[in-house]
């Protein structure tokens, strides 16, 4: 299986929105667990990083900077 690429800044969309209804996520935090925060209202969860390339669906922007 190929390796999700994703890079610290980057706007994420999950498989499941969160509970306020939002879908999108900007990774805050990375290495062994990935914190991210939910853009509609501000709430970061932190997930073990498996468990959010499980999850996640596709990046939908790049952090500024990147390629």
């Amino acid at each position: 299986m190929e390796r999700k690429v994703f890079h610290l800044g980057d706007i994420v969309q999950m498989k499941k929105p969160h509970p306020c209804g939002g879908n999108e996520w900007a990774v805050i935090r990375m290495g062994m667990d990935i914190r991210i925060k939910c853009q509609t209202c501000g709430r970061s969860v932190l997930l073990p990083r498996s468990q959010f390339e499980k999850d996640m669906k596709k990046v939908v922007r790049h952090a500024e900077g990147e390629n």
